[in-house]
């Protein structure tokens, strides 16, 4: 008769940690959330059109909302963009994925407005829902007037049992986005953001002939042919 593997499947469910699961392809255990070390699927904020969007093609609207799970608030000069203050917060998405999100100017002034209130609850943005939303501003110091957007920002309490689990997979797992690195950087505040060059590693240069944009949309096949496994 042959030998019950349900005592051992049984042994293991009770070992999981609350972010992970059990493939029910190999037995394996596995994350629930997808992850490409460096890789985490892009979210962006159009701040000339007022537009959230998926890897600079899927629009999604004004408005996003999302419960950050890491972050840092940083100056640099990154993405060809020259020296800014920016905001590069960490999210799993509705598809299971760790996803990336970047803001710059006054967008970083309003998340510091959304950090200060809750410090003082000795909360932080990892406690909470966060509703993003593209706000028209004009520049009437130009002819024609520029028209431009920012975001700005208000959150609700989050679910206490999910906060704690995503909580614990982001202390347990190296989150960072390998685009947006370099050893210069000038960091404001953090928050279970890995950075490698702060431990020593070196970080690989794109290969001969891969563009930013090509490793972009790599990275985003990546994901959605997993929502697809």
């Amino acid at each position: 008769m042959a030998k019950s593997n349900t005592p051992a499947l049984v042994e293991t469910t009770n070992s999981l940690k609350p972010y992970q699961k059990v493939s029910e392809l190999t037995g394996e255990v596995i994350n629930k959330y997808k992850y490409l070390e460096g890789h985490p699927r892009q979210y962006r904020f159009d701040a000339k059109e007022g537009v959230f969007n998926i890897n600079g093609s899927e629009k999604l609207g004004r408005t996003f909302t999302f419960q950050p799970i890491a972050w840092r608030i940083f100056k640099d000069n990154i993405l060809n963009m020259g020296v800014k203050n920016w905001a590069e917060l960490f999210f799993i998405d509705e598809k299971d994925c760790v996803s990336s999100i970047l803001f710059h100017g006054y967008s970083v002034d309003n998340i510091f407005r959304l950090i200060e209130p809750l410090y003082y609850d000795d909360l932080t943005l990892a406690d909470v829902v966060i509703t993003a939303i593209a706000e028209k501003k004009e520049n009437t110091k130009i002819q024609p007037k520029g028209v431009y957007y920012i975001a700005t920002f208000s959150y609700k309490m989050a679910e206490t049992q999910r906060s704690s689990e995503l909580k614990q997979f982001s202390r347990e797992v190296r989150i960072f986005r390998q685009e947006t690195l370099t050893d210069i950087a000038s960091l404001k505040t953090a928050y279970n953001f890995y950075n490698p060059f702060a431990n020593g590693e070196v970080v690989d240069e794109l290969p001969a002939g891969v563009t930013p944009q090509g490793l972009r949309d790599a990275v985003e096949e990546h994901y959605t042919q997993a929502e697809a496994v």
